[in-house]
């Protein structure tokens, strides 16, 4: 659990740089967000999928990825040292975390199996 908190706050500090419209003030503000994210991911996440499970069947799941901006906003209302610009920016700030968490947790997943 922790390694993937830590994937995921080297994550957020890169896309933090590359994304305009995301601040991240300090690499200690990137940490909380990756734990708020884990944390609202875990239960409000859930909570919304089944509430908009007709909306996402019709949108053959694309509305997932908003579910995703939402959570982002979420953390964002209520981290100092985080800030998103709005929910497009949301939306693909947590399309690029999760990409970039794919990448470097293919070699922790590698590390894991040796």
């Amino acid at each position: 659990m922790l390694t993937r908190i830590i994937i995921s706050t080297i994550s957020i500090i890169i896309v933090g740089y590359i994304l305009p419209g995301v601040v991240i003030s300090t690499p200690f503000a990137a940490f909380v967000v990756a734990v708020v994210l884990a944390l609202l991911n875990s239960i409000v996440r859930p909570i919304l999928i089944i509430l908009t499970f007709p909306v996402t069947i019709v949108t053959l799941g694309l509305f997932l990825l908003v579910i995703n901006g939402i959570m982002v906003l979420i953390a964002n209302h209520f981290i100092r040292g985080f800030s998103v610009s709005g929910l497009f920016t949301a939306i693909i700030f947590s399309i690029l975390v999760s990409l970039i968490n794919g990448i470097l947790g293919i070699n922790s997943y590698k590390e894991k199996r040796k």
